[in-house]
């Protein structure tokens, strides 16, 4: 298995947005609500933002920089981040239990959930 599974990503060098199309079966909601997301994080820090599944299915933010790229913002790059994680903390817990149930066949309970 992949050390890490990406979920999406954009890049402000070539303005580009990417989606994994093996998470298509997302709602057309999520998937926008994802590309909006890393879309204005490039736009306001700038450098390549990834959102990726590590092998517990827990969901992280990559950014990568050039090293000539002086215009990146490596503070405003964490607190965007925490910002998402608190606002979108939810939209993310959710993408977390989707990946582990459907991609990893974890078992869930859910009573257990819902406590």
């Amino acid at each position: 298995m992949e050390e890490h599974v990406v979920l999406c990503g954009a890049s402000s060098y070539e303005q580009k947005y990417y989606f994994n199309q093996q998470f298509s079966a997302l709602p057309e909601g999520i998937r926008q609500e994802l590309q909006i997301m890393c879309v204005l994080y490039t736009e306001d820090v700038g450098g390549v933002l990834t959102m990726e599944f590590d092998r517990e299915g827990s969901l992280e933010f990559r950014v990568e920089a050039h090293e000539s790229d002086y215009l990146f913002d490596e503070i405003g790059s964490a607190l965007k981040i925490k910002q998402y994680q608190l606002e979108k903390r939810e939209l993310l817990e959710s993408l977390e239990l989707f990946y582990r149930v459907f991609f990893l066949g974890a078992k869930i309970d859910i009573e257990e959930e819902q406590e």
